[in-house]
């Protein structure tokens, strides 16, 4: 038995003007600084006081958000008890917000409680929760997954409960519109590996193939003009719609082992959470491909090339996504990031041991070993076609 769980969609041009036909008297908006200081906290705002619902902004939130800041978060929507949570921001933002719902419905939870991925948590009796993004690349608009940082140890905490998923998600391109080149290409190819992943997950349903294939069609259309043009209102609304589809793909399959790279490895050297699992995409998909050539043969078809075997699916898809992360100025090794060799590996056993426990390790397709996760950070990290 298999499950699929989604938000009510609201997508397009002018989507969150759906906000004026919720039925509420308080709303609290989730957010960052830099949401309210480009205007697009008070983008939202403005619907909502269209509505008459009065509204209350917390926006301290920041890259990868720690365990202090969505308790603070927590403690202010206990005072305003508000009736709509909205999250708007990439997904640093949504998953506090979707975080603090679950803490504010259910004070008694902890955060160690919230590991536990079968655990059943009782919402939707205080407040809705809308998800609002402004990137287009993490999909949590859709999924059931927090991650939460933990400075102290120096580590993302993986929350998920399939009771955290959104009421509401509004997909509406005005909200990425002029979005700067790098964080566009970043998101992009965060949402590329969330439908690639998702395709070969073990979780995989015919569902989720067809999201993850149609994502993946867009990404590689309309992902170049985004990153060229930020004003092309175009490939921004098929770039939203395509990593929103991805978000509904992994958020029903999961993701793989370029996640688990990328998560050990984002948290220890303080980067990007697109970039980093980009850049251990194309060698993911190599260390998979001694069971997984078949699934990744069919994506390369689904992206117009022409194979005569698995194998050469695999070559060639690997060649299309890494030339798709050059054509959008993104490394295709650890080491052009300009981490040093030494500094790299006196982290390695840190590194191998984070991805080893990650929450996306047990669904890829290929089941790693420690050596093995310890051999492949070494490759991504020169930039070595994977050949074990």
């Amino acid at each position: 038995m298999q499950f699929f769980k989604s938000p009510f969609l609201v997508f397009g041009e002018r989507a969150v003007e759906h906000l004026r036909s919720m039925d509420a008297k308080r709303a609290a908006i989730i957010t960052d600084k830099n949401m309210v200081k480009f205007g697009y906290a008070d983008k939202v705002k403005e619907q909502l006081e269209k509505a008459g619902i009065k509204t209350t902004i917390f926006d301290e939130v920041e890259p990868e958000p720690s365990v202090a800041t969505v308790k603070k978060g927590a403690e202010l929507i206990k005072k305003v008890e508000p009736d709509i949570i909205i999250g708007l921001g990439g997904g640093s933002a949504m998953d506090a917000a979707k975080t603090i719902r679950l803490l504010y419905e259910n004070p008694e939870l902890s955060f160690e409680d919230l590991q536990n991925p079968l655990l059943k948590v009782d919402v939707g009796k205080k407040t809705v929760l809308v998800t609002i993004p402004t990137t287009s690349g993490t999909g949590a608009e859709t999924t059931w997954a927090m991650v939460i940082t933990n400075p102290e140890e120096r580590r993302k905490l993986e929350l998920a409960t399939l009771d955290a998923v959104a009421d509401v998600a509004i997909m509406d391109p005005i909200f990425t519109k002029g979005l700067p080149p790098m964080l566009t290409a970043c998101t992009g190819l965060d949402a590329l590996t969330h439908a690639v992943e998702a395709y070969v997950s073990e979780w995989a349903s015919d569902f989720t193939d067809a999201l993850a294939l149609g994502s993946i069609r867009l990404i590689f259309k309309y992902l170049p003009d985004a990153f060229k043009n930020g004003s092309d209102i175009v490939a921004r609304e098929h770039m939203h719609n395509a990593a929103t589809m991805a978000g509904l793909a992994f958020g029903n399959s999961q993701a793989g082992l370029a996640h688990s790279l990328g998560h050990s490895f984002g948290a220890l050297f303080k980067k990007h959470h697109g970039l980093s699992v980009a850049i251990m995409l194309p060698y993911v998909v190599q260390f998979n491909s001694k069971v997984a050539s078949e699934k990744y043969r069919e994506i390369a078809e689904a992206i117009g090339e022409r194979t005569n075997s698995d194998r050469e699916g695999v070559e060639l898809l690997v060649k299309r996504i890494k030339e798709l992360i050059r054509k959008v100025g993104v490394p295709l090794s650890i080491k052009e990031l300009g981490i040093s060799r030494e500094e790299f590996e006196e982290n390695l056993d840190n590194l191998v041991d984070h991805a080893w426990v990650d929450f996306c390790t047990p669904v890829n397709p290929r089941d790693p070993n420690e050596e093995e996760l310890r051999k492949l950070f070494m490759y991504i990290y020169e930039g070595r076609d994977v050949d074990f």
